[in-house]
């Protein structure tokens, strides 16, 4: 069998990461028919079909799917050579702006920064910890780390891994208002939201949580602050799981509710990703997220 060809694997990889022909195109900086060649080629290469049309969407196979786990193995180590090769981060030096939720500024972040400075001490990183989109394209950061997918056409983004998010509450709390069964038990609940509470609502009340606009009795734009009213007992809320499990003094409520599914994308702006030291940090977000 003839051995695929790197930037073959690389498109089927950007596809199943990003989900679709159109955006991996955009990614990697490709037209989609342009892409869709590379993947057609890939199948070609390997005798085998890596997708099939469900609709408009496409859906992995079984043998795409054992075939990404290989390729993502592969994107990983690809993706670690320019780092190390001759010693070159060593010799990158200065300053990245990068933009993120102040709640993964604060509980992400710190443990990547860390091992970046290890391998690229020459780099100073400055966090814009903002819950609002700041914007690539007017130069605000260097790189964005959302939860949105970006649309705009100059920035190339990246699916990272994503989390998920749960209902949880401080066991004071829930010592004094007692454990819900069901979604019913939360009628009267006090909750913690989000300055945009419209989303959470609908989310809750899909979930069978009987939830109003009134039920929010604490309201923020800050992640962290959020974070912290739970734990100090003034309501119920959802947080990110990465955050919350194992944290002292706070439960999951109903862990059986479905969970809130949390992407998370990396983008930069197609022009800085040209940046030597720009695209090495963007390189070891992307690694250290998945």
């Amino acid at each position: 069998m003839k051995q695929p060809d790197w930037n073959h694997l690389r498109a089927f990889l950007v596809t199943v990461e990003t989900g679709s022909l159109s955006a991996a195109a955009r990614g990697l900086g490709l037209t989609q028919p342009t892409l869709g060649r590379q993947v057609a080629a890939l199948e070609q290469e390997l005798g085998i079909l890596l997708f099939e049309r469900v609709g408009r969407s496409l859906a992995l196979t079984v043998a795409g799917r054992e075939l990404f786990e290989s390729a993502r193995t592969m994107g990983e180590v690809a993706g670690r050579l320019p780092i190390i090769a001759s010693g070159q981060s060593q010799s990158v030096e200065g300053l990245v702006r990068i933009t993120a939720s102040d709640i993964v500024a604060a509980h992400t972040l710190p443990a990547i920064l860390k091992q970046m400075h290890e391998i690229a001490p020459g780099i100073a990183v400055e966090i814009v910890a903002a819950n609002d989109v700041r914007d690539l394209i007017r130069r605000e950061a260097d790189i964005a780390i959302r939860h949105v997918r970006p649309e705009q056409p100059d920035l190339i983004a990246r699916r990272c891994r994503g989390t998920t998010a749960h209902l949880y509450g401080a066991t004071s709390y829930l010592d004094t208002h007692g454990r819900p069964r069901s979604g019913a038990d939360l009628a009267d609940a006090s909750f913690i939201g989000y300055s945009e509470a419209d989303g959470l609502v609908a989310e809750l009340n899909a979930r069978g949580v009987p939830v109003t606009r009134a039920s929010f009795k604490w309201s923020t734009g800050s992640v962290v602050t959020a974070w912290e009213m739970i734990r100090q007992g003034l309501g119920l809320g959802v947080m990110f799981r990465d955050v919350a499990e194992g944290a002292p003094g706070v439960e999951a409520v109903l862990p059986e509710l479905a969970p809130f599914e949390v992407p998370i994308w990396l983008a930069v702006h197609r022009e800085l990703h040209t940046s030597r030291r720009i695209r090495l940090v963007f390189d070891l977000l992307a690694e250290a997220l998945g």
